[in-house]
């Protein structure tokens, strides 16, 4: 059961964002020695793509759901990390916002998907 297209804009854009946070981690890790804060948001921001991508072959309209809630709690870790990062001076006002800008779409789209998805269910 294919609910979501393959070249859907929330995959490209999570899987764009997911790119984002690799380098985020590496310049995190080699030029502030941040090493556990790096890896937590490396590990919730990756996870956000492989959870949309999940989605797409997902075997329900409830597994379809169910994955990308998940997408969208690794989103909202996400945001936490960068606050984090953010909040202990490891990223500037203008690194931050530009990511987390990101981080917030993407988590604002799952939101949309998943109510007209459980709209459409109960129709």
């Amino acid at each position: 059961m294919t609910i979501m297209k393959a070249d859907n804009q929330v995959l490209n854009d999570s899987k764009a964002f997911a790119l984002r946070i690799i380098r985020l981690y590496n310049y995190l890790k080699e030029e502030k020695q941040v090493y556990v804060l790096s890896k937590q948001v490396l590990r919730s921001g990756t996870s956000i793509g492989a959870n949309i991508r999940e989605s797409v072959n997902a075997q329900s309209r409830m597994d379809f759901i169910n994955k990308l809630n998940i997408a969208l709690k690794e989103a909202n870790e996400t945001e936490y990390w960068l606050e984090l990062l953010h909040e202990s001076e490891y990223l500037d006002k203008m690194q931050f916002e530009s990511i987390y800008n990101d981080c917030g779409k993407i988590a604002a789209t799952l939101t949309k998907i998943i109510k007209t998805t459980k709209t459409v269910d109960e129709k």
